[in-house]
């Protein structure tokens, strides 16, 4: 139904007013009737559309009709679908008659004008403005959903600014203005109109601190771009010019949805009429426009890398290295984060998670910036802070606890759910779940996490471990059959079920920890007689098991989806539990490169017999193996590869608002 409005009419004098293209407005015939008139006649120019709704018969009908009875509710609707050349230049009259044939007692006379004003964004997802028929005041998702998109301007694109783009109110380049989005005000219509209306550009309150709007009039010099709107700003009066039709503002988000924020963020034009002096102006059309501000999105390992994170500190130049040699192989290039940056924190893939936010228009990695802030505390802001890389963090003002860290966050590849698609797959976040008491994600990272939407997290139970990462017993790693990838998850029966075979194959006296010097080597048989250690890891083992059942039904998982990576743990179950050699499933994934910790397992035939049964498991899906030493340089410190490594991954080629949440 197009946009009405009321306007009260006058036999004392004529009225005059704007009809906006694409609105009706709609005539009060009776509010001006003079005394004992009981019927009226109604006649327009050639431009303005005339119906007359009357009570008895409630529908639009033309107004060629000769006399209406001037009944209560009866209603003059116009409308024009051409604009006015000159101010005033079409016109309706109403003439009153007191009885039939007799001359007319009144007449109304009311001078049209007819304007475009129209605020537009790109709706339809295209990467370009354009006019279109769809409800802007709506967002809608799904493959055929409309509504414009904004994105969190948070990157840096001027190397001299201290802080990210969407922290000052200053355009410093054009790389910035690319960053946001247009919205486009069409006025036309006669020139003169707009000095006696206003044109108001406003936003909501509640939504002014989540977006910042520039404007640069007719200039192409960055110095005339001013911030308009947002913060304390709430509406800017726009003055059309004389020569040109359309104003182009640009649009960026400050805010990621979170607690108390949607995303949905409305812009409104609104024309004023100015009545006479010493009155209010009265709102006489409105144009509303709704943006949804774009989610972080991060990228599963399945992912194809695009850059490989390591750090070097004082006692890991050969694991460096090691890590280079497979991103060579893998055709990546890597990043080293030097002792002076990483103030001798070597856990990258705790301090970061790498993600990504995307528009019709633009697609750019952003940095979510744990709050657990060791050595690596500046790195990020430092160092991946930079044009087209944004920076997000979120701090925990309760403290945080280990499972703060983004080793304790994961997403899986994308899944299909009992029918119900995850197209970005699924985050997964360890927690004390199902313990009371134990630690959590901080509140503000978790929330802001579901806030995103668009890769609904998962809680797994990870406090049983004393680190309490979920990247401690899971990863995933592609496949080229069933889901396109397989969930590997650490398992001691496997590792038990591995060790019995091989004692029952004679080699029982087979040690582990071959050639690291100063670690003690107990045997096959030692193992597998050690009581204290196979209860430990029985309860281990129904740990991960309550995992496997949760991962099944969240991201819709069959057995053969699913391969045991041979691990054993200790500890107790005050401390929590920590790998007992190194945790083969704390990989780095590289496509079909795997970097895997070196579990220095017993020798058989002269090789690792652990090391076989996970090529075993992972070369039959065409990934190529490479065991790592990280013994003393990450293990004995209670982590390993992933934990010390960290990968920035190509976007999904999926668009996120194609899906429905």
């Amino acid at each position: 139904m197009a946009h009405q409005r009321r306007v009260q009419l006058s036999t004392q004098r004529p009225t005059s007013t704007v009809c906006v293209l694409g609105t009706e407005l709609s005539l009060d015939v009776c509010g001006s009737a003079p005394k004992d008139a009981i019927a009226f006649h109604v006649q327009g120019t050639p431009g303005v559309k005339l119906y007359v709704v009357h009570e008895t018969q409630s529908v639009k009908l033309p107004s060629s009709v000769g006399r209406w009875p001037l009944a209560p509710g009866a209603e003059v609707l116009l409308a024009m679908d051409a604009l006015s050349k000159d101010v005033g230049d079409e016109k309706v009259r109403i003439s009153y008659f007191r009885e039939a044939g007799g001359v007319p007692v009144g007449r109304a006379m009311l001078y049209l004008t007819c304007v475009e004003v129209s605020l537009d964004a790109d709706t339809t997802r295209s990467g370009a403005v354009s006019r279109t028929l769809l409800d802007k005041t709506t967002w809608t998702w799904g493959p055929d959903g409309h509504g414009a998109i904004l994105l969190v301007n948070c990157d840096r694109d001027d190397p001299k600014a201290e802080t990210p783009d969407n922290r000052d109110t200053a355009i410093r380049s054009y790389a910035d203005l690319k960053d946001m989005s247009q919205m486009v005000l069409r006025t036309r219509g006669p020139r003169t109109i707009f000095t006696g209306h206003r044109l108001v550009l406003h936003v909501d309150f509640g939504d002014a601190d989540k977006v910042g709007v520039f404007y640069g009039g007719n200039s192409i010099a960055l110095e005339e771009y001013k911030h308009v709107l947002g913060g304390s700003k709430l509406a800017y009066t726009v003055k059309p010019s004389r020569h040109q039709e359309e104003s182009i503002f640009y649009v960026e988000g400050l805010a990621f949805p979170d607690v108390g924020f949607s995303g949905l963020v409305a812009f409104h034009i609104t024309l004023l009429e100015s009545p006479e002096k010493g009155l209010l102006e009265t709102p006489i059309f409105t144009d509303t426009v709704v943006f949804r501000v774009a989610p972080w999105i991060m990228t599963p390992n399945t992912a194809a890398p695009l850059e490989v994170f390591v750090c070097s500190v004082d006692d890991n130049e050969d694991f460096v290295a090691a890590v280079g040699a497979v991103a060579e192989k893998a055709k990546c290039p890597l990043t080293v984060c030097p002792l002076l940056e990483n103030r001798q924190d070597r856990w990258i893939q705790d301090e970061v998670e790498f993600g990504y936010v995307q528009a019709p228009h633009k697609t750019f990695p952003v940095v979510f910036d744990s709050p657990r802030d060791r050595g690596l505390k500046d790195f990020p802001v430092k160092s991946i802070l930079g044009p087209d890389f944004g920076y997000v963090a979120r701090q925990a003002p309760e403290g945080t606890s280990s499972l703060d860290s983004f080793g304790n966050l994961e997403v899986s590849p994308p899944v299909t759910v009992r029918g119900k698609e995850y197209p970005l797959g699924r985050i997964l976040i360890g927690s004390s779940f199902p313990r009371f008491g134990g630690r959590r994600m901080a509140k503000a990272v978790k929330d802001f996490l579901v806030a995103q939407q668009v890769q609904a997290p998962v809680e797994l139970f990870s406090d049983w471990l004393q680190v309490g990462h979920v990247d401690e017993f899971l990863s995933f790693v592609p496949a080229p059959d069933r889901k396109s990838f397989r969930l590997l998850l650490a398992s001691p029966s496997a590792c038990y079920q591995l060790l019995k075979e091989k004692q029952e194959e004679g080699f029982g006296e087979a040690v582990m920890f071959e050639g690291l010097e100063g670690v003690p080597k107990p045997t096959i048989n030692e193992i597998l007689a050690n009581e204290g250690l196979r209860k430990f890891n029985n309860y281990v083992q129904s740990c991960i098991s309550w995992n496997r059942d949760i991962l099944k039904r969240a991201l819709g998982l069959a057995e053969p989806d699913i391969l045991d990576i041979p691990q054993l743990f200790h500890g107790d179950v005050a401390s929590g539990a920590e790998a007992f050699f190194p945790d083969m499933v704390n990989m780095l994934v590289l496509g079909r490169h795997l970097g895997i910790p070196k579990p220095f397992g017993p020798l058989v035939g002269g090789q690792c017999c652990l090391e076989q049964r996970v090529r075993a498991l992972l070369e039959p899906l065409g990934l190529t193996c490479t065991f790592i030493d990280d013994y003393f340089s990450y293990h004995i410190l209670s982590g390993e590869v992933h934990c010390g490594t960290n990968v920035r991954r190509k976007p999904f080629a999926f668009k996120w608002w194609h899906m429905v949440p």
